[in-house]
């Protein structure tokens, strides 16, 4: 095996430990940085020329906000969850209109976004 193998073995065994052991609160703090990671490397693909690569990337992102849009408890979390669900709509649209226009200022905005969102998630981690 070789030693790029190797890592990426190892960086899977390491994710699936830290998903094991993560409690809910933690999950979400987890979609959320891989959601981010994943904007900037598309962003990085986009201005490399790399269309392929930054439409799988989009893709990800989109479907890691799919995810965190699934997980909102609409009955019970009210206007809050009402909220969230139509930024995470809002956010995957505008990465589709992203992936189709090229627009890296799309990406800056949704990943600033998601960062206002995940700074707030990670303000409540000691209240829990």
């Amino acid at each position: 095996m070789n030693a790029m193998a190797a890592l990426k073995q190892y960086q899977t065994v390491n994710t699936q430990a830290q998903v094991f052991d993560a409690s809910p609160h933690r999950l979400i703090q987890m979609l959320m940085e891989g959601g981010l990671s994943r904007l900037a490397q598309a962003k990085g693909a986009m201005e490399r020329g790399q269309v392929a690569l930054k439409g799988e990337l989009l893709g990800k992102a989109i479907a890691i906000i799919g995810g965190l849009r699934e997980g909102l408890d609409l009955r019970q979390g009210g206007e809050l969850a009402a909220n969230l669900d139509s930024l995470y709509e809002y956010m995957s649209s505008r990465l589709l209109q992203a992936n189709r226009s090229n627009d890296v200022a799309i990406i800056d905005e949704v990943a600033g976004l998601l960062r206002e969102v995940k700074s707030g998630w990670d303000g409540i981690a000691n209240q829990i």
